[in-house]
């Protein structure tokens, strides 16, 4: 049985008491409810460490779950609405004076809301009293966590790399099927049960060299059990680059017609991720339905009658379970870390503990990284192995699917308390969902999931720091699949939850009543249900069939409107351009479409005053303007209102209410105008850590921002709308990103008299975009001067001159300059950045003819690349340049004669990129060409599209 999340409400309701009790009116009150929750506290945490599993206690908990929200939430209420205003000055008391009849009425209805809530809570914990919890434990401790461990954390190999045994046969058969062009198979289908590995081969035929030189686009996308047509050939189409804001409102029918164009020019790999049945495949069809083509489809799938229904010539590819000696191989690169070691040596116990737990797990791969995972964290503990393989054994004897289930379900039960709450957490997202990990961070942190003060030992940490190092640990344990990495930090930027183990999290989570998962099809069902603290709608429906008024998050996983009424939209959008067009019917109809989305917006604003979180993902159009209602919901912690459409540019000044914020995100768009402004009252969230601007705002935006010290991460400043004085302010500041303008006022001439600009040491990203003209190197580089400890660098903008290298970061690890228009070879400079591993130079970067190399250039560089230097001819690299490069990316680079002759002494070159050369480009570096000496020792040699 899980506490876990009993003891997060708890958490958050002490800080909630520590901030009011000293404040007189409700004092009494708030410490009789402290007491009680105290002590409720202390008993879960006993009967969690016990691994307590009683039904009276279950049956509690729920109602424990329910109170701890609402003590929450009647004592923020009392926090924002009373305790706020009892400050002192003179004005301040003039203002109590004329609302003391009204703050007295609601002081009275806080103490008896939460004498209510006390009663009940004295009531639970007469209950919970009766039962010894050191009695009811099922054998002592069950499962240990790693909780002791966390200060030796440490990363763990498998979490960097996918873990591949015994797929090389099946790696070398798809890809000579693949790459067979005189063969008639379009169709090829990697099947076999879940957990066996399907997805991570096909993912290693995407990103094989000869698959990757031989079509000129690869395409990958998730079907999952839910195939929604629509949304599988809009990704489609945006991975292929040519998805276009009409492709959004066209009917589907013109999405594949162009997607079966589309294929039939070009020859494409598809690859068509969980297939769940032939009913998908016939909905998804009409768009692979060109017939003289070269492009083929791989798909992966349970049911391996669908390829030859796809496809009479199809090929069909099963994969079979790993034998012994490959389910040890595989277990051995997880559960030891040090494997790889030199003169490493496997305790003798410990081993033998492995070999008899492995032969359990019936050769599934994800059975056995599972288990290895959750071993790898309790290495090299004998007394923990014992625990693990004692709960292992008497239920890893069943059939196959029983064998994955009963592992992914231990999995859960070890995750230590802090971890579980995390975990559920997950349940939010829709299936195949590739979650960013700064946006699930932040949520964490705005829902209290995660604070600053929650580990004892890491107190230095602030709350996203500890959520950072929990993701780590989930990745570690292998309940999430890391899909991207910052290129620069190697930190989690992206994963996903394999549909097995997400199908453990639902359950986990329904069985806690955690949150509940809204579509079309069970959306009535809400409004029967009396207490609805979570939603996330996966599918959009009306939101009035929500009667809870104690809701918390609400995330939204689909357009603003339901599907029905985007299709009306989309309608009357190209009526305008029929030739029947009628004004007067379009108007009506646009009313009507406008008032059905106030009443949205309204019934939010007054029914949900207690939301934490609103989150809209896919955006949609949102009505003519946001409603100055939104000021209402003061509780919020997280706003997101990322791509949502309005006819107004104008964010209405409520938003400065909105005290409690912690995540904004103002990214919206508009109909009518491309800029947005935004009004003067940000300054008042001083709790904000995260500040999303609109990309563009209009001249009458101007933002002070001085008072945001806990801001972390600031989007889209510059200096037209905001104050560059206000960043110094901003100690705490993590991320930069400047787009449009970046002018210093008062610039003194002479760099070391003007004031820093930035003055925290914690800033590690900085980014500048701006189309709207030169920026002055000189302002440029006395900001690179004050960002003294950035690890990542990113240049959009012209600058014609680079700033020389030692003012810049002596940290910097990634360096990317675009359309920078350098006139001087930028390499003597950049060659003595210490730190740098990772330099792309794309997009007239630089404008001159020649680069140079030199013998001590780029010590510790990884990966270079060359992108779009349409001016470049010749590149030269001297010996000894270089010494650790792996990767080596040209591309367009249109007038480049030949490969540098220095790349024949670079040993470590792992892998060469040639795309979109010229034929006569490719020539010389393919085997027998001029140029092939130079790179015969690279093992990876990658062209693609150098046909003309």
């Amino acid at each position: 049985m899980d506490f876990s999340a009993v003891s997060s409400a708890l958490k958050a309701i002490g800080e909630l008491t520590q901030e009011v009790t000293s404040l007189w009116g409700v004092d009494e009150q708030v410490e009789g409810l402290a007491s009680e929750l105290r002590w409720m506290q202390s008993f879960l945490k006993v009967a969690d460490a016990r691994k307590v599993d009683h039904e009276v206690i279950r049956t509690t908990v729920v109602e424990i779950i329910e109170l701890a929200y609402d003590a929450e939430d009647v004592i923020e209420v009392f926090a924002l609405k009373v305790a706020s205003k009892r400050k002192g000055g003179f004005s301040n008391c003039i203002k109590r004076s004329a609302c003391f009849l009204k703050e007295g009425c609601l002081l009275h209805q806080i103490k008896s809301e939460i004498e209510k809530i006390t009663t009940r809570i004295e009531v639970l914990t007469r209950q919970l009293k009766t039962y010894d919890v050191s009695k009811l434990a099922v054998d002592g401790e069950g499962l240990s966590s790693s909780t002791e461990r966390l200060e030796a954390r440490r990363p763990y190999p498998h979490v960097m790399d996918d873990n591949i045994v015994g797929l090389d046969d099946g790696i070398k058969d798809l890809v000579t099927v693949l790459l067979d062009e005189q063969s008639e198979r379009r169709v090829v289908s990697i099947c076999g049960m879940g957990g066996l590995g399907k997805t991570t081969l096909a993912k290693k035929i995407y990103h094989h060299s000869q698959v990757v030189g031989h079509f000129k686009h690869l395409v990958w996308v998730y079907v999952s059990q839910h195939c929604q047509k629509r949304k599988v050939w809009e990704d489609i189409l945006s991975d292929l680059l040519i998805l276009s804001e009409e492709d959004r409102k066209v009917n589907v029918e013109k999405l594949a017609k162009k997607l079966s164009s589309f294929f039939e020019e070009n020859k494409c790999l598809v690859i068509l991720d969980d297939v769940w049945s032939i009913e998908a495949w016939d909905s998804l069809k009409q768009a692979f339905s060109a017939r003289e083509t070269k492009s083929k489809i791989l798909l992966t799938s349970r049911n391996k009658d669908i390829v030859s229904h796809a496809d009479r010539n199809g090929y069909l590819y099963e994969l079979q379970e790993l034998n012994y000696n490959q389910s040890w191989e595989l277990f051995q690169k997880i559960a030891f870390p040090q494997t790889n070691s030199p003169g490493y040596k496997i305790d003798a116990k410990l081993k033998e503990l492995g070999e008899e737990m492995v032969k359990h797990c019936a050769g599934l791969p994800l059975a056995i990284i599972i288990l290895g995972g959750i071993l790898a964290t309790k290495y090299p503990s004998l007394a923990e192995w014992l625990k693990v393989s004692a709960n292992v054994k008497p239920y890893l004897n069943n059939d196959k699917g029983e064998v994955l289930r009963d592992v992914l379900a231990l999995s859960y039960d070890d995750l230590p308390p802090y971890l579980r709450p995390c975990f559920l957490y997950l349940s939010h997202f829709p299936e195949d969902y590739e979650i960013p990990a700064n946006r699930l961070i932040q949520l964490w942190v705005a829902e209290g999931i995660v604070s600053s003060k929650q580990e004892e030992g890491d107190e230095g940490q602030i709350a996203e720091d500890v959520a950072e190092g929990y993701l780590l640990e989930l990745a570690e344990r292998c309940t999430i699949q890391v899909r991207e990495r910052d290129i620069a930090t190697l930190k989690i930027r992206s994963f996903q939850m394999h549909d097995l183990m997400r199908d453990v999290c639902l359950s986990k989570a329904k069985q806690q009543k955690f949150l509940y998962i809204a579509d079309q099809s069970n959306a009535c069902q809400l409004s029967s249900i009396g207490r609805v603290r979570r939603v996330s709608a996966h599918k959009l429906f009306w939101i009035q069939c929500i009667k809870s008024p104690h809701l918390r998050p609400l995330l939204f996983f689909d357009t603003f409107l339901p599907g029905e009424e985007m299709e009306k939209e989309k309608v009357l959008t190209m009526a305008r351009h029929d030739e029947s067009f009628n004004p007067l019917v379009w108007f009506i109809a646009i009313g009507v479409l406008g008032t059905k989305l106030r009443g949205i917006w309204k019934y939010m604003f007054n029914n949900f005053n207690f939301l934490r979180v609103l989150d809209y993902e896919r955006g949609g159009a949102a009505g003519c303007k946001l409603p100055n209602d939104i000021g209402k919901l003061i509780h919020l912690r997280f706003l997101s209102l990322r791509d949502l459409t309005f006819g107004s540019s104008k964010l209405p000044s409520s938003l400065g209410n909105l005290r409690c914020l912690q995540s904004l995100d103002l990214r919206i768009k508009n109909t009518r105008f491309k800029s947005a402004h935004v009004p003067n009252v940000l300054w008042r969230m001083q709790q904000l850590r995260h500040l999303y601007l609109p990309v563009e705002c209009n001249r009458k935006t101007k933002l002070k921002l001085g008072t945001l010290r806990n801001l972390q991460t600031l989007v889209n400043f510059n200096t037209k709308n905001c104050y560059v004085k206000d960043l110094i302010y901003m100690t705490n500041i993590r991320e930069l990103k400047i787009r449009g303008p970046f002018n210093i006022e008062d610039f003194n001439t002479e760099l070391g008299k003007n004031p820093p600009i930035v003055q925290s040491k914690y800033l590690h990203s900085l980014s500048i975009i701006n189309y709207e003209g030169r920026l002055d190197p000189r302002h440029l580089t006395h900001l690179l001067s004050s960002c003294d400890s950035i690890s990542t660098l990113r240049l959009d903008a012209e600058i014609r001159r680079l700033p020389e290298y030692h003012y810049s970061s002596s940290n910097l690890a990634y360096i990317k300059l675009r359309w920078c228009k350098l006139e001087g070879d930028p390499i003597p400079t950049l060659e003595k950045v210490p730190c740098l591993r990772i330099l792309e130079l794309h997009e007239e970067a630089f404008i001159g003819k020649e680069m140079f190399c030199s013998g001590q250039a780029f010590a510790k560089l990884e990966s270079l690349s060359l992108k779009g230097l349409d001016f470049l001819e010749e590149w030269k690299v001297s010996e000894g340049a270089m010494p650790c490069l792996r990767r080596l990316e040209i591309q367009d680079c249109s007038q480049l004669k030949e490969l540098p002759d220095g790349l024949r002494f670079i040993a470590t070159l792992q892998e060469l990129k040639i795309e979109s050369m010229p034929k006569t480009f490719k020539d010389k570096v393919e085997e027998g060409g001029e140029d092939f000496c130079k790179v015969q020792h690279v093992p990876s040699i990658i062209f693609q599209n150098c046909e003309g």
